[in-house]
């Protein structure tokens, strides 16, 4: 229990995905008892305040590239993006917590959100991270697990009765965790899978709907991570995906997972039996890094809901709640001054 308190606890303060745009709270809460902007002061109790920054996955660096699809997806959905072709794509590699000058850690949750921009003038946005299943069944869990791992002032550290007693109500969270310290931890960034997390529903050209799942599969060979040292630089993880970048281009594929009239897609802690049909649709290659002091992708805000015709949300409640949140982050950090990344232009041109 102690060991599952505390991953709980870490993965509590840094899981969140970067912000996006949608207003709406899509029904998720009563304003009485929890609304966006609340839940934004919950990450900033437990993370402060750093102007300018992401609430939560505050630490990132812009990449781009393009996204080759292959074809394999246009049975599945009517989206432009699916069709053959190319497509270019703007994205942000990230690590969870709101400290933007954090240290790296290899079991830090790390995030990738890309925006696709199609060619009848629609966009398409994801927000992944590397976690197969999600922890929390609904915003309000979420919610009551953020106040529960924010520090104590008198300890500097979550106190241990309040995720006792927030494990005791969430069985499905303290499942799920378990479940994650069995999964491998990759070495770095660029073999690392990102999963999209949430169901979503994709319907073709003769108007069918089906449930989906996606997740990035990368291309660069699996390394499991070692144990951090001392000695290894605050920026080790991104130091050496810039310089992956700078060597060579980095592939991931893109996969669509089909699901079954049964599968859950209201709850993102279940995963779906492995034996699911899979589609291989396309190729992400990205080419380029670059500090968020001059990526275009630092003022994108990675909305799960920014979806082009063809693909639709689920009746996860997960989703709305997102949106929501994410766009009061975003409104918060726009009106900020913005603050020097620890990701530098200087870092990059050096190909650390």
């Amino acid at each position: 229990m102690t060991g599952t308190v505390t991953r709980l606890a870490v993965i509590g303060l840094i899981l969140a995905v970067p912000a996006g745009g949608f207003a709406y709270l899509g029904g998720w809460l009563t304003p009485s008892a929890l609304t966006p902007g609340s839940f934004t002061d919950a990450f900033q109790r437990a993370n402060g305040v750093h102007a300018g920054f992401r609430r939560n996955h505050a630490k990132g660096l812009g990449v781009s590239g393009v996204f080759d699809s292959n074809g394999n997806g246009a049975r599945l959905s009517k989206a432009v993006v699916f069709r053959p072709g190319r497509v270019p794509v703007l994205g942000r590699f990230s690590l969870g917590g709101g400290q933007p000058y954090a240290a790296d850690s290899a079991a830090t949750v790390r995030g990738l959100g890309l925006q696709f921009t199609l060619h009848d003038g629609e966009t398409w946005r994801t927000a992944m991270i590397n976690l197969p299943v999600f922890p929390f069944r609904t915003p309000e869990a979420f919610y009551e697990q953020l106040v529960a791992s924010t520090p104590d002032p008198r300890t500097g550290k979550p106190d241990p009765a309040a995720m006792k007693a927030f494990l005791d109500r969430h069985p499905e969270t303290a499942r799920v965790m378990t479940a994650l310290k069995t999964e491998p931890i990759a070495s770095g960034f660029d073999n690392t899978t990102f999963y999209g997390l949430n169901a979503f529903r994709f319907t073709d050209a003769s108007g069918r709907s089906i449930p989906v799942r996606w997740l990035l599969i990368p291309a660069q060979p699996f390394a499991a991570a070692g144990a951090d040292s001392a000695s290894q630089d605050k920026n080790h993880l991104f130091d050496a995906l810039i310089a992956q970048i700078e060597r060579q281009p980095l592939r991931w594929h893109l996969v669509v997972v089909i699901g079954q009239p049964d599968d859950p897609t209201h709850d993102a802690t279940i995963a779906w039996p492995a034996g699911r049909e899979r589609v291989d649709v396309g190729t992400l290659t990205l080419d380029r890094a670059e500090p968020e002091d001059v990526s275009a992708a630092t003022d994108i805000n990675f909305d799960p809901l920014a979806l082009p015709a063809g693909i639709a949300p689920s009746d996860d409640p997960l989703l709305s709640a997102r949106s929501a949140v994410y766009s009061r982050s975003f409104t918060r950090r726009e009106g900020e001054a913005k603050q020097p990344s620890a990701i530098t232009s200087a870092g990059v041109r050096k190909g650390k």
